[in-house]
């Protein structure tokens, strides 16, 4: 690929991105594609990833009550429609990590607060939940790391090759190094080139991995999204591969996927943890903010909590909560996000 090659390697220079991104101000979700002359992304190029297409489903979406979206997602889950083509119509979405600025961003944003745990070139790192694109085990390497785990429960990757080479050419303006491309011919390539390894069988996959092997391990929103009968094994796993000493960074958000508030809140835990909500594109454990604090103590870890984000008021009248809920206190309820810092003991 012209105009991408390997330069000497120098370890990221976390002054080039803001590493200190606000829950309050999310990255931006449209971005547009770097792609090399001549080569476009697969999937920019479909019809219906059109701006004007999503904007007018976003639009939509304001205006449908909560339990309506909840309706649509279980009736369109159900559709013969594969993963790609709901995300180029910005439904059932994993994240946006296909978007080489938001990738590198959320990526420095965890490097940099556990950087100074790490002893330098060599760490190993492990990724929970990669989402849409492998682009993390690109900044990882180009930051040092001499192994990257990524560990997903489906194969919602990218594999487009122009996507990949979009990305390595956005690292190169950035002055970050990454091995040539010009041989990739899969994706299989790329993650050779980046020493990494992708699984998808989530749990099975993290017991794959070599007790006290990593370093360093991150996820950004998604330990809300990890059921809520493996959680705590989850969490067990992550403290079993990190070494001692090391650290893991994550970002929760603990709104709904359903309209931002808490509205899964209603629902009775026998439908909610049914394999028909789970599969439906809107799950949630609804773990709530002073039980998962308390169930990463309990797994191993000390805890630095980072920021709490609360919401002015509750987003919810207490009567709707259903019964396994109404314990709650309201400075419980009001916590819609943290980002936290967990030290393997």
């Amino acid at each position: 690929m012209a105009g991408v090659r390997s330069r000497q390697f120098r370890l990221c220079d976390i002054s080039m991105f803001d590493a200190g991104l606000q829950w309050g101000a999310p990255l931006p979700m449209k971005i547009d594609w770097y792609a090399p002359s001549g080569e476009t992304s697969r999937a920019s190029a479909l019809p219906v990833n059109r701006p004007r297409v999503r904007a007018t489903l976003g639009r939509l979406a304001n205006h449908v009550p909560w339990w309506g979206k909840v309706a649509a997602k279980v009736l369109l889950s159900r559709l013969p429609v594969g993963h790609r083509m709901w995300k180029q119509l910005g439904l059932f979405q994993h994240g946006a990590m296909e978007q080489p600025v938001y990738a590198s961003s959320v990526f420095m944003k965890h490097f940099a607060r556990v950087r100074s745990y790490l002893s330098g070139e060599g760490f190993v790192c492990l990724e929970l939940g990669p989402g849409e694109s492998l682009f993390s085990a690109m900044m990882a390497r180009a930051c040092g790391a001499s192994l990257c785990y990524l560990i997903d429960v489906g194969r919602f990757a990218v594999t487009d090759l122009p996507s990949y080479h979009g990305m390595a050419r956005y690292m190169w303006e950035m002055g970050l190094s990454f091995p040539e491309l010009d041989n990739a011919r899969t994706v299989m390539d790329v993650i050779d080139a980046c020493h990494a390894v992708y699984e998808t069988e989530g749990l099975d996959s993290l017991r794959k991995i070599p007790a006290g092997s990593v370093d360093f391990v991150w996820s950004h929103s998604v330990l809300q999204h990890v059921r809520r009968d493996e959680f705590v094994p989850l969490m067990r796993e992550l403290h079993r591969v990190l070494r001692g000493g090391g650290v893991s960074s994550h970002v929760v958000d603990l709104g709904d996927c359903i309209g931002g508030g808490l509205n899964n809140l209603r629902f009775r835990d026998r439908l909610w943890e049914s394999s028909f909500v789970a599969t439906s594109g809107f799950y949630t454990n609804r773990i709530r903010y002073s039980q998962m604090i308390g169930l990463f103590r309990d797994s191993g870890f000390e805890v630095d909590l980072l920021h709490t984000y609360r919401w002015e008021h509750v987003p919810i009248a207490r009567e709707k909560l259903s019964p396994s809920f109404h314990g709650l206190p309201d400075d419980d309820l009001a916590v819609s996000g943290f980002e936290v810092i967990l030290k393997a003991m």
